[in-house]
């Protein structure tokens, strides 16, 4: 368990970087990715240390598909790697995976071995580890306001008994608080499509370490930021 007194529930992180890494050290983009699982399984470990109960990484962005068609596949062929190889340790330490987003477009391999990974984990209570992929967050909102409507129609409820919570119950993340704190490597500063609703009152940290670099070291700075910010919530400090 951490020594800071105010530990984030939810730890969101764009792992941006993995290209660049690899391309520094003339090495397939590919490489970087291959790397960037071993800063995943840090941060899984690092967020059972702390005591936090829910990890979302955005592995893969609806905008993803334009990347090279290697790349992509092979980004695929890694995750399904991963997903066997992790599946058991996961379940062991107390691990839940959940994925959110548009599941249903990815190849039926790609389906399954998410759907494996969701049911050998779904006993864990230690941390529910969150993977977007194929997530857009213009498209969640989207999908969440169709559902919605839908929903009003079939139940005769009117536009002025809906607000945010309504539209909360449809997202993908229904299911989850939104994220404490955000965390952005390789330097760039926004959130490309990503939690765009949940982040609304989200802490952000960004650092110039790139994703295959974060350790363990970087993530306890992150959460320590944290816990040294004050959080108001658009209120005043009493």
């Amino acid at each position: 368990m951490s020594e800071c007194t105010k530990i984030p529930r939810h730890i969101a992180i764009i792992m941006d970087g993995n290209g660049r890494w690899a391309q520094s050290r003339g090495l397939d983009r590919l490489r970087g990715h291959m790397q960037g699982v071993e800063s995943v399984r840090t941060a899984v470990e690092s967020s059972l240390r702390h005591g936090v109960r829910y990890l979302t990484l955005y592995v893969f962005s609806t905008e993803n598909w334009g990347r090279p068609a290697d790349e992509v596949n092979g980004l695929m062929a890694l995750l399904c790697e991963s997903i066997v190889k992790e599946a058991a340790k996961l379940a062991e330490q107390g691990v839940s995976v959940r994925v959110i987003g548009d599941r249903d477009s990815m190849s039926e391999k790609v389906q399954e071995h998410l759907a494996m990974i969701e049911r050998e984990t779904a006993s864990g209570e230690k941390l529910t580890l969150i993977l977007a992929l194929n997530y857009s967050s213009r498209h969640e909102i989207a999908r969440a306001i169709g559902l919605m409507i839908e929903a009003e129609k079939q139940e005769n409820i009117t536009v002025a008994e809906l607000g945010p919570e309504s539209l909360r119950a449809y997202l993908y993340t229904a299911d989850f608080p939104d994220p404490d704190l955000i965390i952005r490597t390789s330097g760039e500063c926004r959130l490309s499509n990503f939690l765009l609703w949940q982040a609304a009152y989200s802490e952000f940290y960004f650092t110039e370490v790139l994703w295959p670099d974060f350790g363990a070291e970087d993530f306890d700075k992150a959460v320590a930021e944290y816990g040294a910010r004050d959080r108001r919530y658009g209120l005043i400090t009493k």
